[in-house]
């Protein structure tokens, strides 16, 4: 039975489409739209999933949700010979695991932050949230990314793994804003070489360039 990835336009499902390129392994797309006034999930996803959320895959008679969870659940089923993910006694495995969570967690938060203040408070109190906590929070992220970079082409060693599928929606958001540049030269490097795999470029084609556009958020994020 072929996997499904139920895909939001505009959203981390992408990461996981790319996961499936990686792993060679057959599944199917069903693609949402946002809706247009409040940009969130149509009520279709409730079908799928209770929490009504993306991503989401349907594997036979198992769900699961949540970006870590399916990139983990993914490797563990299909990744056999794929090296997606350091074994337990490698000494890269605490770092996939850090990053792997980080992404959904401490990389998000600021994200997240900027966007609903952006939506649904006042100037001033967006404006302050902006200056005291979601700026510093970006210049503290991409710092800290360029120094873990300049140890290993990749977040968890010299290969890319699962942590890095992971950590490409909140990089990529924050390159879309422009906050990463000239000063980050490691971290560039690592956005342009996940960029340019077979397996991502595929990913993109497959879940439609249309459907992921990072730069959608700057003007809520910057």
């Amino acid at each position: 039975m072929t996997v499904t990835v139920h895909h939001l336009e505009q959203s981390r499902s992408q990461r996981i489409i790319w996961l499936f390129e990686e792993l060679g392994i057959q599944y199917d797309i069903k693609v949402y739209k946002r809706n247009s006034k409040t940009m969130l999930a149509p009520p279709e996803l409730l079908q799928i999933h209770p929490l009504g959320k993306s991503p989401v895959i349907t594997d036979g008679s198992t769900t699961v949700a949540e970006s870590g969870a399916i990139i983990e659940y993914l490797i563990r089923t299909y990744g056999n010979g794929k090296n997606l993910r350091p074994d337990e006694s490698s000494p890269n495995r605490i770092a996939y695991d850090f990053w792997l969570h980080f992404a959904e967690g401490s990389a998000m938060t600021p994200i997240l932050m900027a966007l609903y203040f952006t939506k649904f408070a006042d100037k001033d109190t967006a404006a302050k949230v902006k200056r005291d906590v979601t700026s510093p929070s970006f210049e503290k992220h991409v710092n800290f990314f360029e120094g873990e970079l300049e140890k290993s082409a990749f977040f968890a060693g010299d290969e890319i793994t699962g942590a890095d599928i992971n950590m490409s929606f909140p990089i990529e958001t924050m390159a879309g804003a422009d906050m990463i540049g000239k000063a980050q030269p490691k971290l560039s490097a690592w956005l342009s070489k996940i960029q340019a795999r077979p397996a991502y470029k595929k990913a993109l084609q497959r879940g439609g360039e249309e459907n992921y556009q990072p730069a959608a958020f700057k003007s809520m994020i910057q």
